[in-house]
């Protein structure tokens, strides 16, 4: 009902309530005796003026009733006595008579009907809401469009803790309205005296239109109420069926980069998936397992999960399985990819069309202390498999590689940008297509910044970052699963994949947002600054200046051409790098991998 039908209903129920209480009154008083009309009249007539005078004085009208208590239990006492009183005036001054009786009597039932018909539509309205389940969250919804307003329906109608009781809105032509019986009660310049006047425990932002930067906006407004603060899910996730509308979450660390996911074409992707055998390794990782939760969509005729660790890859052969029915074959195999006979085994046996290699070592840190694991795993275990992919005549094969490739200054970054090389001079001997795909930090995986800043939040702190100046490239994580996804329907072969990723994001403005994601302020959660680690960079690249070409096969995908290798040198480094020390193999692995930063000592050691 609009504000305008609102308050005329209003107003004839409540004349109804005046002649009514008058009429009564006077019928029970004098006991059905003639009471004349002139007098009658004169009565009801003053006090309609007067209730109505007072009532919009009091805004009675205007009252978002259903959230009634005893202040307004206060506001309609005082404006129906100050009706009868001014009443009393208008007779004496008009007939030089009060109707004391009459107007006492009708006070009385006048007070009973004008409050209990708001209050009995209060009561009717909290027992709707919750069932006399138990107390609720009294939650504002910000946005009253049909976002909004599924999320109201959805909230009024669950079993759960929040109750939805008002909308906020920019939209002044839907202020003053009511959506589902739930009043728009102002912008968001009104978010502050909202919440306190309606006493909210919960606020739900629910237009998924917003921007990143708009979105951004909203939470710093919802932050200053410290109100917790939630969204509904993406209407993405809500088509796909992935999520339902009830499923409220919590505004993630992902929601306030600053710039939107990007969204690539995935109209190509099905035509080298769909009816395809296709092999994910590292299946049971947070990429791997994002992989393939994409490539379901597409309905592979087989899916292969390989992975080393049984507990990861048993969780998302469950989860695909339930989600997928019997639509996809899912076949499980637990394997090192170290060992080169068992990759090759399997690879026999299922001759994949699609490989995904998404298994590595990927903590700077501990491969520092550990480079010859590092070598192992993300050389010798890609060689591998790139190997075995060639031999068995797989068609398209994209490696999973990272931003710390470039220039790298640690162990880690070192070994993937070696295995890049490796699949680049394997795409010049073979018919495979051999691609790598570079990510930056990929939010909520495992080993990120976001799981252990969690963590020390929920110990009360402090948030540990490395530096103040310490910027990254973020991504979500089913951002880099569809750029890996579209890395393989571009490939031609030999290329790096770089997605663009914007502007990087400091660190420390990352732990910023998490501790008000999570309802704290910087002065309850410390934040202190422990130092670069080794192998760390202050600042991160996507693509080495050597490797940039002039065209992208995507608006937001940059492409990196191939680089001549020499193989020579990453042979020697296999067949002899168990016996170097851990020192002369870092040494060993920076100088093969950036000839900018080579250094005498390092140039004595290689020779």
């Amino acid at each position: 009902m609009s504000f305008l039908k609102r308050f005329l209903s209003l107003v004839v129920v409540d004349s109804l309530i005046v002649f009514t209480s008058v009429y009564i009154c006077s019928f029970l008083l004098f006991s059905g005796c003639v009471v004349p009309k002139v007098h009658l009249t004169l009565v009801s007539t003053t006090l309609l003026l007067s209730h109505h005078l007072f009532a919009y004085k009091y805004k009675l009208y205007k009252s978002a009733w259903e959230y009634a208590s005893v202040g307004e239990m206060i506001t309609v006492l005082k404006a129906v006595t100050l009706s009868i009183v001014t009443a009393a005036i208008i007779q004496f001054i008009i007939g030089q008579q009060i109707y004391f009786r009459i107007l006492t009597t009708t006070w009385m039932m006048h007070l009973f009907l004008i409050g209990g018909s708001r209050f009995s539509w209060r009561l009717y309205k909290d027992n709707y809401f919750s069932g006399n389940k138990g107390v609720k969250k009294r939650t504002l919804i910000i946005g009253a469009g049909s976002a909004g307003m599924l999320v109201a329906r959805q909230l009024k109608h669950s079993d759960g803790e929040l109750i939805p009781v008002a909308f906020i809105d920019d939209d002044k032509q839907k202020q003053h309205l009511e959506i589902l019986g739930l009043p728009v009660l102002g912008g968001l310049t009104t978010l502050n005296d909202t919440v306190n006047n309606l006493m909210i425990e919960n606020i739900i932002i629910a237009i998924p239109s917003l921007s990143k930067k708009e979105l951004h906006s909203i939470y710093q407004k919802c932050i200053k109420t410290k109100i917790n603060t939630q969204m509904m899910p993406l209407f993405e996730d809500l088509v796909t069926g992935k999520v339902s509308v009830n499923e409220i979450r919590n505004v993630e660390p992902c929601d306030l980069l600053g710039r939107e996911p990007v969204e690539l074409d995935t109209n190509s992707i099905s035509k080298y998936i769909s009816n395809s055998v296709v092999l994910v390794t590292g299946a049971g990782g947070s990429i791997g397992s994002e992989i393939c939760r994409q490539i379901s969509q597409f309905s592979p005729s087989k899916l292969i999960l390989l992975g080393h660790g049984e507990n990861s890859i048993y969780t998302i052969e469950m989860e695909l399985k339930s989600s997928l029915g019997k639509n996809i074959q899912i076949v499980t195999e637990i394997a090192d990819i170290t060992d080169r006979d068992k990759i090759f085994a399997i690879m026999n046996e299922y001759r994949p069309r699609v490989v995904f290699h998404a298994a590595a070592h990927k903590h700077v840190p501990l491969m520092e202390r550990n480079p010859e694991e590092a070598i192992k795993n993300n050389v010798i275990g890609t060689k591998n498999v790139a190997e075995a992919a060639g031999e068995n005549s797989v068609e398209t094969f994209v490696m999973i590689s990272t931003d710390k490739a470039v220039n790298p200054t640690s162990v880690m970054g070192a070994t993937k940008r070696i295995a890049e090389m490796i699949v680049q001079e394997l795409n010049q001997k073979s018919s495979t297509r051999f691609v790598a795909v570079r990510f930056g930090n990929v939010l909520g995986s495992r080993g990120s910044v976001i799981p252990l800043f969690k963590e020390q939040i929920s110990k009360g702190g402090p948030v540990t970052v490395t530096h103040p100046e310490m910027t990254r490239y973020f991504m979500t994580i089913p951002e880099a699963s569809r750029l890996v996804l579209q890395a393989g329907a571009r490939a031609q072969g030999g290329e790096i994949f770089v997605l663009d990723m914007g502007e990087p994001v400091k660190i420390v403005d990352l732990a910023k947002n998490l501790i008000r994601l999570s309802g704290y302020s910087e002065n309850e959660i410390e934040i202190t600054y422990s130092g670069i680690r080794p192998g760390e960079k202050l600042f991160e690249e996507i693509l080495n200046q050597n490797e940039v070409q002039d065209y992208q096969v995507h608006p937001k995908i940059l492409v990196g051409k191939p680089v001549n290798v020499d193989q020579t040198k990453i042979t020697d480094l296999l067949e002899n790098f168990i016996h170097k020390d851990r020192e002369t193999l870092k040494e060993i692995l920076l100088f093969m991998t950036n000839q900018t930063r080579q250094t005498k000592e390092t140039m004595k050691v290689v020779v």
